[in-house]
């Protein structure tokens, strides 16, 4: 599935949030969006997710989504949001009991999730007995329950400890050569921006704005191990960013 994001513009109140932000994402495409705190990068992916409407400008979906999908759209958010009285396996079959998916049908979409994220040894654990790592498997093993053509990802990693957060970038990456989804990851971590992105949309400063959208000519499956010849592109983004995010984190923090 291809999305088009076609000038979207939006405003609360008084203040601009977005001005004319386009941009594509194509099929079994990743699109990473940075910028400084406050740009509407989170703000994006809810016209996305259709959960919120621009001032200005649509948000147009073509393609097929995948046989047997329930939700094209789906979201992983970055505070897991696993309902803590529901085992791993509980909290799974939550979006299937949405379509009326239950009995022997919800055991076989669970038992397959469980078994692409490496969960299937936890299905019966509560959600307070995992690490950060596991919750985020678990919220991911969610997303996947309903076959998504996109996950919109929001800074999903950025809770986690460094360590973590590779095992998971490693695991998401083997994901998606398995399933070859399309994603809009929303990140702070410029470093995870190069890991994982075909393309980095890059936001001004409030009101969001694209900068530059780079696009990173290396398989994703390489760059593990090409972290060296990353670093340049790190760099390069840090340059564009620097001055706004001290403005920004100025912004914010003066604000009554």
């Amino acid at each position: 599935m291809r999305l088009l994001l076609n000038g979207i513009t939006h405003s609360y109140g008084p203040t601009e949030v977005l001005r004319d932000v386009s941009f594509t994402v194509e099929d079994a495409e990743i699109v990473c969006i940075i910028g400084p705190s406050g740009c509407g990068k989170s703000t994006l992916l809810r016209f996305l997710g259709g959960l919120e409407k621009p001032d200005g400008g649509a948000v147009l979906m073509s393609g097929n989504a995948p046989e047997g999908s329930l939700n094209p759209l789906t979201y992983v958010f970055q505070d897991f949001a696993l309902l803590p009285w529901r085992t791993v396996e509980g909290n799974i079959s939550l979006v299937l009991e949405d379509h009326g998916i239950s009995g022997g049908a919800a055991r076989a979409v669970i038992d397959g999730v469980l078994a692409r994220t490496k969960l299937s040894d936890f299905r019966k654990a509560w959600p307070r007995q995992l690490s950060g790592g596991m919750k985020q498997r678990v919220a991911i093993a969610r997303a996947l329950a309903v076959r998504p053509a996109v996950m919109l990802m929001d800074e999903p990693l950025s809770a986690l400890d460094s360590q973590t957060r590779e095992l998971l970038m490693d695991d998401f990456l083997d994901l998606w050569q398995r399933e070859r989804f399309s994603s809009v990851y929303v990140t702070h971590n410029l470093s995870e921006a190069v890991r994982l992105g075909h393309r980095i949309v890059v936001l001004s400063r409030r009101p969001g704005q694209v900068r530059e959208i780079i696009e990173i000519d290396m398989p994703l499956e390489d760059r593990p191990h090409r972290t060296a010849e990353l670093e340049p592109i790190r760099q390069k983004l840090w340059d564009m960013l620097r001055d706004e995010a001290r403005a920004a984190d100025r912004e914010l923090t003066d604000a009554p």
